[in-house]
Formats: C-alpha cells, sequence, structure tokens
C-alpha cells in the first residue's frame, strides 16, 4: 500500500449535558479561538444519565488549548491514539488491523471514513508504547 502516513495524536475529551445544543455550544465556542478540528466523536454516557462525553482532534496552541480548558476538556491519558491515512482499496482496514495484531497489539478502540479516494483511522491503544509501535508498523505500508 502507498502512502500511509500514521502519527501519534492527542485526543481531548470533556463531559457535556445530554440536551439540546450542548454540542454546537462546544464546537462554537472553540470554532471561535480558531479550532480547525480533524476529528469528532459524541455521544451519550451510559454511566452517567443526563450527560454526554465528546472526544475531538487536534489542538493546536495555547489559545484552543486554554478555550478547551475552559471547556472542561483535558487531554486523555487512558487512550493512546494514532491517526492514520492513506490511499483508500478495498481491504485496507483489515489489512492494517491484522499487521497490528500479528504485533500483538490490542487495538481499545478504532474509528475510521472514506473521502474520495482516501480513508482516515483514528486508533486507540492502552499505552504509548503500544501506540508507538503501531506508529512503526503501520508506517511500513
Amino acid at each position: 500500500m502507498k502512502n500511509v502516513v500514521a502519527e501519534r495524536v492527542d485526543v481531548w475529551a470533556a463531559s457535556i449535558k445530554d440536551e439540546p445544543g450542548a454540542l454546537a455550544k462546544v464546537l462554537n465556542d472553540l470554532r471561535d479561538v480558531g479550532a480547525d478540528l480533524d476529528f469528532i466523536i459524541a455521544r451519550r454516557s451510559a454511566e452517567e444519565p443526563g450527560t454526554g462525553v465528546v472526544f475531538l482532534t487536534p489542538l493546536r496552541g495555547d489559545e484552543e488549548v486554554d478555550a478547551a480548558a475552559m471547556l472542561g476538556f483535558n487531554a486523555t491519558s487512558s487512550v493512546q491514539s494514532v491517526r492514520v491515512e492513506g490511499d483508500n482499496e478495498a481491504g485496507v482496514a483489515a489489512r492494517l488491523t491484522e499487521k497490528l495484531s500479528a504485533a500483538g497489539l490490542n487495538l481499545r478502540g478504532l474509528s475510521a471514513a472514506v473521502l474520495g479516494t482516501r480513508f482516515i483511522m483514528y486508533i486507540g491503544l492502552d499505552s504509548a508504547a503500544d501506540a508507538d509501535r503501531a506508529v512503526e508498523i503501520l508506517r511500513q505500508e
């Protein structure tokens, strides 16, 4: 496979209210300081009814990080994340996850999408060492 780019990324997380407009407010506040986000996942929290959680990346620069902190965001330390991007082709996710599995890496989570001829994938791993190893393996593609 050609043109695979793999890199470690910080993912930021915050709790939000499970109500109309809560996510929009957070995203608007980040937009207002210039945040240009590549990836957002938001969902209800099964553990805490009435709340949700939002994960996003990246935050660039002090102004974005400060605004995010005021909104309750923290860089997640429990999930180490790898961003993978490349040319899309049939079976690419299967091939990449198989390589990671063969190296003994257990994935904590995976989100992926295709836009046009490119794919993007975010992989969650349990430790910084696992994430570094995943980047090394994926860069050999």
